[in-house]
């Protein structure tokens, strides 16, 4: 069996690629949702928000795993060694749940998860640029909400399909929304193109009823978005 977990963060290839994953391998798919889109602290958009994403989805598998009776299961996290100088409040929530880390116990980075997706056959998923939940795209402290990660997806989505398999982060800000792509990409872009991707976004905008001025800048991670 596959579990996903789905919610408004969830970006939708994402939720795509589970179902293929499941199709290919014969796996009967079982689709949750974690529920923190009921948890008023999470909607708040706190600089620990994540957190209370670990928790529910631990939560929810803790549940999960209560069904099965009898079965010896294992909650483990796909957290490598890259990822233990960030600011990880969802790593609490795991140690609170006794969530094992397989790649930092073999003390695998991000290059070498990649390699072994490679190994393994899984060439499409070691070749995808990073991807954490929509919700990181949102300041800190400007409220989650399921429209705006909508429009969050659907912008990126648009960027991609003009530009190929890229790193991009429709970013929302308190002064306005904010197209990242990877700097080389951002450095190299012609005039036209960047017009162009301007639009799309605006109108997406629009679409969702909202007015805000739109930019386009190079990819950063910064700590108002918690790596995202």
């Amino acid at each position: 069996m596959l579990c996903h977990a789905l919610s408004p963060a969830v970006p939708g290839d994402a939720t795509a690629r589970v179902r293929g994953l499941a199709e290919r391998w014969q796996l009967r798919l079982e689709i949750i949702d974690a529920g923190e889109f009921d948890d008023p602290h999470y909607l708040s958009n706190p600089i620990n928000r994540c957190y209370y994403c670990k928790t529910h989805l631990y939560q929810t598998m803790s549940r999960l795993q209560a069904h099965y009776q009898g079965a010896q299961l294992t909650m483990a996290s796909g957290t490598n060694t890259d990822d233990l100088g960030d600011y990880r409040p969802g790593l609490i929530a795991a140690s609170e749940h006794g969530v094992f880390h397989p790649f930092v116990k073999a003390g695998m980075d991000k290059a070498a998860v990649r390699e072994l997706a490679r190994s393994l056959g899984l060439t499409d998923i070691a070749c995808l640029p990073a991807a954490p939940c929509l919700s990181s795209r949102i300041e800190t402290g400007l409220a989650v909400e399921a429209d705006t990660l909508l429009m969050v997806d659907a912008i990126e989505n648009a960027v991609r399909g003009r530009l190929g398999n890229i790193t991009v982060r429709c970013r929302i800000r308190h002064s306005g929304y904010c197209i990242e792509l990877e700097s080389s990409l951002f450095e190299s872009l012609d005039s036209a193109t960047e017009r162009q991707l301007l639009s799309y976004a605006r109108q997406i905008v629009a679409d969702h009823g909202r007015e805000a001025p739109v930019t386009l800048e190079a990819y950063q991670q910064g700590s108002a978005f918690l790596h995202g």
